[in-house]
């Protein structure tokens, strides 16, 4: 499956910028990555100020992004990296997933994060999702991301936003509670490339940087989808 979504984005590799400001472990996830296939490491920083430059270099799908790093920190790279290029995808390399920075990373527009500790498998998996458009967030700290999210921290936007489709209302509901693109495409009889377009709708019109923010918006909003009967 993973192959023919690949192949129909006309065989092209996900490019990948690695930030960190260690350079063992920048070598050694960049040696990582370039073992898959799918995936090619264009380039490395190893600080935030870097990483701001690189990108506007490479122009890169996917940034690892460790969040502790002189000159400029991990946060502060990820907004300004997602007010200029909004559809580069951001992955925060983290040594602890209790860390409460990783609150304000996603509010900054990071797709998920990934422990530095992770298995080369869940490495490369883990770029491949976020490239993907699914967010890269253990269950338990998800929900309290979206809890934290469904307080004022998400601006009230509905004055501001443009209408959602039918279609695009059912998406978000099925956003409210996790699902992922494969789940949302069987429960509404659809293809997974049509729910990523459909999720990209979504969010540019409510003006989010990210899946996470979406559920939020959704349960703060009261669009939240009710158990299991919504297909």
């Amino acid at each position: 499956m993973e192959q023919s979504s690949e192949a129909k984005q006309g065989q092209e590799k996900i490019r990948v910028l690695v930030v960190d400001d260690h350079e063992l472990l920048r070598h050694g996830v960049s040696a990582i990555l370039n073992r898959s296939p799918s995936i090619r490491v264009v380039d490395e920083a190893e600080d935030g100020q870097q990483a701001i430059e690189k990108c506007r270099e490479h122009l890169p799908d996917v940034v690892l992004m460790d969040i502790h790093m002189p000159v400029l920190g991990g946060l502060e790279a990820t907004r300004t990296i997602k007010r200029e290029h909004p559809y580069v995808k951001i992955l925060i390399l983290t040594a602890s997933d209790t860390e409460e920075m990783l609150f304000d990373a996603v509010k900054c527009g990071a797709s998920g994060y990934i422990l530095k500790s992770a298995s080369p498998d869940e490495v490369i998996d883990s770029v491949r999702r976020v490239y993907a458009g699914e967010p890269v967030i253990p269950g338990n700290l998800a929900m309290q991301i979206i809890s934290e999210f469904a307080k004022p921290a998400v601006p009230t936007v509905r004055q501001q936003v443009d209408p959602l489709t039918d279609r695009e209302m059912q998406v978000l509901r099925h956003l409210s509670v996790g699902a992922s693109n494969r789940d949302i495409a069987a429960a509404l009889y659809i293809s997974e490339n049509t729910v990523r377009n459909h999720v990209r709708n979504i969010l540019e019109k409510l003006h989010l940087s990210n899946r996470v923010q979406a559920a939020a918006y959704a349960i703060r909003e009261g669009y939240v989808m009710e158990p299991p009967h919504d297909s």
